[in-house]
């Protein structure tokens, strides 16, 4: 059982998008299985033609919040379960969904202040929980750690339904021995050639005169040596290479660090082989450097950019490494599920950065008088009707509201982006 976590701006898109067809037409007789929506009557409005009512119920709190809108208020966790296990009853994922909104604390069991959420199934072996991160108090739901209590939950599901394959019991083997290696000494020597020294067996003699070493055999015995007409810049490199396979081979292997090419590293190359490695340490030293908010976010720009950024690059790796593994070998999908938990985390941290944009260029500039600061609505439905009930303590909040909170107009210019619905 798998859970990918994913943060929208549109709640009534969403819902659009997982009651229609879907991208591929596979979107099959949607339908709602669970939810709490704090005296909305969310089943009711889980139809095709009422969709907009139903988002506005679950934004209700998100439009109390005024000001303190975050640009992506909607919370959606999808599940899908091993496909080469039967599928679960609606009631069953209905029980999944409760499990994962109470262990990340979207609704914990028994609070009366929860976030209100949905769950909706439209394909088998999967269910989409949507839910708005405002609670009824008013307060926001801190999502920092949802992403690892989803698929530590996850796997506890799976565990109880008996979805995890039991490991085969290891039999045990008889110790290998291991004949002892001779050493092979790799050295440039003071007239500037490169010989090899050492082992004088058939193999290390095939691997060395592979390698590119002249075999030279006189009353010194066996050894290997460059021709001299080697030129100076291939010398390391054959040297290595020469080491890599003999080291392979299980010879012990002492390389002149002057012709190991591994360990050669430049100042314009730090970290050798490990190019990625030396771009991030660069955009880390220019992170450092930065004096102002400005040159800041010119530096995390390269980090955080949504489509071209180093952690977009980051999670595309590992969703393209889960994905090479499973048309590899289909018993690995264990180990495709780890790459696709460490892309899900990826892109946690992508939905957690995703809006700091301003709050960097104000770094260092001091605090802002209170008619300049910035604010940010959110559009929701013009309508209202006894489909929005508040809480309590919602009604509790907007009576101790100041009349300057209750009278701030939200303004078009802090319209968030639409984006037209999430991949799930």
């Amino acid at each position: 059982m798998i859970a990918h976590l994913q943060r929208a701006s549109n709640t009534e898109g969403l819902l659009s998008y997982l009651y229609g067809p879907g991208e591929r037409g596979d979107h099959v007789s949607p339908r709602l299985i669970a939810g709490e929506g704090h005296g909305a009557p969310i089943e009711l409005l889980a139809e095709p033609g009422s969709l907009p009512y139903l988002a506005h119920a679950l934004d209700a709190p998100v439009e109390r919040l005024g000001t303190r809108v975050p640009a992506q208020p909607t919370w959606v966790c999808s599940v899908r379960s091993d496909p080469r296990q039967p599928d679960l009853t609606d009631s069953q994922w209905a029980a999944v969904a409760r499990r994962l909104v109470d262990v990340t604390g979207i609704a914990p069991e028994g609070d009366p202040d929860a976030c209100r959420w949905i769950a909706v199934r439209n394909r088998p072996r999967q269910v989409h929980v949507v839910a708005t991160i405002a609670r009824e108090d008013g307060s926001l739901h801190n999502g920092y750690r949802d992403a690892f209590r989803l698929q530590s939950e996850c796997q506890l599901l799976a565990a109880e339904l008996g979805h995890l394959p039991i490991a085969p019991q290891s039999t045990p083997r008889t110790q290998e021995t291991r004949m002892p290696s001779p050493s092979i000494t790799i050295t440039a020597e003071p007239s500037g050639s490169v010989s090899a020294k050492g082992a004088s067996d058939d193999l290390s003699a095939t691997l060395l005169k592979h390698a590119g070493f002249q075999q030279i055999d006189d009353w010194y015995g066996r050894r290997h040596r460059l021709p001299t007409t080697t030129p100076t810049d291939d010398r390391a490199a054959i040297a290595t290479h020469a080491a890599e396979m003999l080291r392979a081979a299980r010879y012990g292997v002492d390389l002149d660090p002057a012709l190991d090419t591994t360990k050669a590293f430049t100042s314009a190359n730090p970290l050798g082989p490990y190019a990625a490695g030396a771009e991030l340490l660069r955009l880390t030293e220019q992170i450092r450097s930065a004096e102002t908010g400005v040159d800041l976010k010119q530096a995390l720009d390269h980090l955080l950019d949504p489509e071209h950024g180093a952690l977009e690059r980051i999670r595309e790796a590992l969703e393209a490494a889960g994905e090479q593994i499973t048309d590899l070998d289909d018993e690995a999908f264990q180990l495709a599920d780890r790459f696709g938990f460490a892309e899900d985390f990826v892109h946690s941290a992508m939905s957690e950065l995703v809006d700091s944009d301003d709050e960097l260029l104000g770094v260092g500039r001091g605090q802002q008088p209170s008619d300049q600061a910035q604010t940010r609505s959110r559009w929701l439905p013009q309508f209202r009707g006894a489909a929005v009930a508040a809480s309590p303590a919602a009604a509790k909040a907007q009576v101790s509201a100041s009349p300057d909170s209750r009278s701030t107009q939200p303004s078009a210019a802090g319209l968030p982006p639409r984006a037209p619905g999430p991949r799930l």
